[in-house]
């Protein structure tokens, strides 16, 4: 039988059937000249927007708090310090749930996981709605830490959602910057700014539970035909030889992705840290700036993720996928050193444009997120410390020193890009008859790699 490709209802159908074989190692063997069926499903696309929504929700409440680090303090009668871990929330909880939900991921999958998150960030924001009263910061506290067991959840599934769904949050930071110092302004009246607080998380809750009911209603685990070749070879896999700690234990002995940690950690630790304390440079060089604390804010996130479609682009066309790191991660260098230099100036929109700079190519790497929490703890305490006792411009040198770390770090890797690879295996086993057919496309299938 020749290849036949359909279109159905405007889904994308690679109508094949085959006979397979599972082999040794996650192997599968393909009798029949044909690869499997595949398909694009439009529902895919719904999918994602939903997700994006509560994604979007969920890290817009992360920085709500830091932002208008000033205005809390004074509203809650606490230190910078502790608005500080209303940000360090998010990324202390990551550490210790990240492997538990992962292999719950795994079990359970999407929809599962999906309705966990939704729920989780739903009732962390009715929790905050109680707490907009100056005596109340533990009940404020105690949402944060909710809405932040979300976002572990939350940030385990894009690349699940990329791989069973699609073929081969930075909006919501974006509005997290913007939207509490519009919605809070700087009150002496502490009944009037509890109404403005009491009003951001009001709004805050009816988005999250409209969404809830969304999930609850729409989302789904997977699509009933697999949209890639490497997805298809997945699914043939036998669960039971399948093992989590195994493949911990392949991607701990992955030289390349060892590296890769270390560099994208101190990258996107340092972002953490300058997102954190940003509402204290700014109100330290121009006070009363709360709003345009959150506009340059707004301006970084913008930037980056301009940034980000362009090296997309640029990476979808050229495969220059390690020299384009490599350069980003200079630039994101030379950013922060200007971005520092620039902050005693006086010039507000100086610090717009170099803020701008800096967000066009750091702000690329935030899609990692949390992976790397802890760099983000420890720069932010760090940077905190160092910013109290001695000023900015110290703070930002502080990073500085380790984004240059990195970057250095950064020629040392190697690139290894499975997935890619996996379709390709399944393209060329269908052009020669035969072959043996391996999954890279998630960690769970990382097998040990010669570099």
């Amino acid at each position: 039988m020749g290849d036949e490709y359909k279109s159905v209802d405007g889904e994308v159908n690679v109508n094949k059937s085959y006979s397979k074989t599972p082999v040794a190692d996650g192997e599968v063997s393909l009798e029949h000249h044909t690869p499997p069926e595949t398909r694009l499903y439009k529902r895919r696309w719904l999918i994602v927007c939903l997700f994006s929504s509560y994604s979007l929700c969920n890290s817009y409440q992360w920085i709500q708090y830091g932002i208008i680090n000033n205005i809390f303090m004074r509203f809650y009668s606490v230190d910078s310090f502790t608005i500080d871990w209303m940000s360090m929330i998010y990324m202390l909880t990551y550490i210790p749930l990240i492997f538990p939900v992962s292999w719950l991921l795994d079990k359970k999958g999407l929809r599962v996981i999906a309705l966990v998150a939704a729920a989780l960030n739903c009732a962390g924001t009715w929790i905050k709605v109680a707490s907009a009263r100056p005596d109340l910061f533990p009940v404020t506290f105690f949402g944060q830490f909710t809405c932040s067991v979300a976002q572990v959840f939350i940030l385990g599934m894009p690349s699940r959602i990329a791989s069973v769904w699609f073929g081969s949050d930075e909006l919501g930071i974006a509005i997290g910057f913007l939207v509490p110092p519009i919605l809070v302004p700087n009150l002496e009246d502490l009944d009037k700014l509890a109404e403005h607080i009491r009003a951001m998380f009001y709004i805050t809750a009816g988005v999250a539970t409209f969404l809830f009911v969304l999930v609850i209603i729409v989302f789904q685990d997977r699509p009933e035909i697999p949209p890639t070749h490497s997805q298809a070879a997945a699914r043939r896999i036998p669960p039971e030889s399948y093992s989590y700690t195994a493949s911990i234990r392949r991607l701990l002995r992955n030289k390349a992705f060892i590296l890769l940690v270390i560099t994208y950690g101190l990258n996107v630790g340092c972002f953490y840290a300058v997102s954190t304390l940003l509402n204290r440079m700014i109100i330290e060089h121009f006070p009363g700036e709360e709003v345009n604390a959150g506009r340059i804010g707004l301006t970084i996130v913008i930037a980056g993720m301009v940034g980000s479609l362009i090296c997309g682009v640029w990476l979808d066309r050229s495969k220059t996928y390690k020299q384009t790191t490599l350069a980003v991660y200079l630039m994101s260098l030379v950013g922060l050193v200007v971005y520092a230099f620039t902050l005693d100036l006086g010039r507000l929109w100086v610090v717009f444009i170099t803020a701008g700079s800096l967000g066009f190519f750091m702000t690329g790497y935030l899609p990692l997120g949390f992976e790397f929490a802890v760099f983000g703890i420890i720069f932010t305490i760090c940077q905190g410390k160092i910013m109290d006792s001695y000023n900015t411009l110290a703070g930002n040198l502080f990073l500085c020193a380790f984004l240059l770390m990195g970057t250095v770090l950064t020629g040392f890797i190697k690139s290894d890009l499975r997935r890619q690879l996996a379709n390709q295996q399944a393209l060329a086993a269908a052009a020669l008859g035969r072959s043996d057919v391996q999954d890279h496309s998630g960690t769970s299938l990382l097998p040990p790699t010669h570099m």
